[in-house]
């Protein structure tokens, strides 16, 4: 959910990275802080579990703009991926604004993602959150294995694209699609906070 600070005048947007365990969440998240300038970024924050970890940091980014005169603040989270931690997942999932799906695009992991995928949609919707609506991208991520074991976008967009929402490719090891992503998810949540 939206945060609106009058007093600092800025908007608080919280995006979640959302997607199966491996796929890249972490990596992403940790491209992207790397990459920030120190002075637009706060405290990298990671929870680590037994087999996984979440992170959460902030930042003001400088080039997407001002809202009614207002800057705009985005919290980055991650979720863990591996299913036992299904608390954790709808926890860090409360108050979205808009969500990343991170895909494996390695065709042996398409029907975990699809799994991920519908559970993603479950648990925004026990939060009373319409998953048709909220701001979504996907990220295929991993496409710089070789051809032969993975899938291109065209295939994943079939089997996971039913919103025909923005998907890009990428190789968050290397930072390939990271930072269109980003500007991605951040454009469709700054359209749904404008439109409110």
């Amino acid at each position: 959910m939206t945060r609106i600070n009058y007093s600092a005048r800025e908007v608080s947007c919280k995006i979640v990275y959302y997607g199966p365990g491996r796929s890249g969440k972490t990596t992403n998240l940790q491209y992207i802080y790397d990459q920030v300038p120190a002075d637009q970024k706060g405290s990298i924050v990671s929870l680590a579990t037994q087999a996984d970890r979440t992170l959460f940091f902030d930042f003001l980014p400088v080039d997407l703009g001002a809202i009614a005169g207002f800057t705009t603040r985005l919290q980055l989270y991650t979720v863990p991926g591996q299913i036992y931690y299904q608390t954790t997942r709808k926890l860090v999932l409360q108050g979205a604004d808009g969500v990343v799906f991170v895909a494996d695009s390695q065709g042996r992991q398409l029907e975990e993602n699809i799994e991920s995928l519908q559970d993603l949609h479950a648990n925004l919707a026990e939060q009373g959150i319409d998953p048709r609506t909220v701001p979504l991208v996907l990220q295929y991520n991993k496409q710089d294995l070789p051809r032969d074991l993975v899938l291109d976008v065209a295939a994943l967009d079939d089997a996971l694209n039913f919103r025909s929402v923005p998907s890009l490719p990428a190789n968050a090891l290397q930072g390939t699609g990271v930072f269109d992503t980003l500007r991605a998810i951040a454009g469709a949540v700054l359209l749904r906070v404008n439109a409110q």
